[in-house]
């Protein structure tokens, strides 16, 4: 049983913890940030941010002396710093989720395990195994990417039969690898759940999903795509949250094909940037979901009451807001990042699009 808690501690200290500490605030919990870097965005609005390395144990004790609970903005945290905390204070999501999220071969492998469909995926070993899959699959093309600390589109690329492959391992070597084969996928969607002590849950999306350059461009909810998706969609984002007996947040993000087949992609232990839009769009957001869950209070509604999109301002396109600032159902997300850089997440615009009468 989670005692009543005042304090909620945070690892990690970007746009994720920021507004997950605006949504405690806003509940009335304090949040103190625990992040390696100085002027982060969450630090602007926590009670308080301890900067140290993850691995320090004697700031972690101050840390877990301070908080009630402690939860993490994203997956990348030591294992290790979870093991020592969560000897000291509850931690949630718990370990073993994780765990599974950092590797993308345990993900994978935890996925199929309990009956959610990926793309076909393989371990290569050697140069050899490549050449070798490719020939069972029948493919000219996969993928490869490294099984740890990949994202938007980092750590990962198109392979073909001309591939060098003994340059590609020599290029990840100590690095382990996956395989996946390309799938022609009509749309990408994402669901984000919440579920609470008592098990009940709050379910946001599906959520549908466009990227440029491997980076999350835009994201429209209600997501305009087959009832049937919709409910299939949902149905593998409650299997894995009772699987894993979640108390927190997850989200899992979807392929859909072409003939309709779903296919998990990856799942993150934590509120996502596609479920941004549920600030303004939903009775109560991913974030203050995020904070209640972990907390020990029970699951809010995740209605929506207003159709929305999402765009995230990537590098420069923090610079050039002005096109939205007259617009009275558009809100302008600023992270406070003060070095713009190409990729670089730097704030996002949320537009409600009311129905009209």
């Amino acid at each position: 049983m989670i005692k009543e808690t005042k304090t909620i501690g945070i690892l990690g200290g970007g746009q994720l913890g920021m507004m997950s500490a605006q949504a405690a605030k806003k509940i009335g919990l304090n949040c103190i940030i625990y992040t390696p870097e100085t002027n982060s965005p969450a630090s602007s609005i926590a009670n308080e941010t301890i900067v140290a390395d993850y691995l320090n144990k004697k700031t972690l004790e101050e840390f877990a002396s301070k908080v009630d609970v402690i939860s993490y903005e994203f997956e990348n945290i030591p294992v290790e710093t979870i093991d020592y905390l969560a000897n000291l204070k509850p931690v949630y999501p718990e370990k073993s989720l994780l765990e599974v999220s950092q590797d993308r071969i345990k993900e994978k492998s935890y996925l199929n395990s309990i009956n959610i469909p990926t793309a076909s995926w393989s371990h290569p070993q050697s140069p050899n195994d490549i050449i070798t899959t490719l020939k069972e699959w029948g493919d000219n093309e996969a993928i490869i990417k490294t099984a740890r600390f990949g994202y938007d589109g980092k750590g990962q690329e198109r392979i073909s039969t001309d591939t060098d492959f003994e340059t590609l391992f020599n290029t990840y070597k100590d690095q382990d690898l996956i395989m996946e084969k390309i799938i022609d996928f009509d749309y990408e969607v994402s669901v984000i759940i919440a579920r609470d002590k008592n098990g009940k849950t709050a379910t946001y999306g599906p959520l549908l999903n466009a990227h440029k350059n491997h980076i999350l461009d835009k994201t429209t909810l209600p997501a305009p795509i087959d009832e049937k998706i919709k409910e299939q969609s949902i149905q593998i984002a409650n299997k894995l949250a009772q699987e894993i007996d979640l108390i927190g947040v997850l989200t899992v993000e979807l392929f859909v094909t072409k003939q309709g087949e779903i296919l998990a992609n990856e799942i993150a232990p934590r509120t996502h940037n596609s479920g941004h839009l549920t600030i303004e769009a939903c009775e109560a957001s991913q974030f203050e979901n995020h904070v209640r869950t972990v907390s020990g209070l029970d699951v809010a509604s995740a209605e929506q009451h207003t159709p929305a999109i999402m765009i995230n301002l990537i590098g420069d396109d923090i610079l050039s807001t002005k096109q939205y600032e007259d617009n009275p159902n558009a809100t302008i997300h600023n992270y406070g990042k003060t070095d713009v850089k190409p990729g670089r997440k730097m704030g996002h615009v949320t537009i409600l699009q009311p129905e009209k009468k």
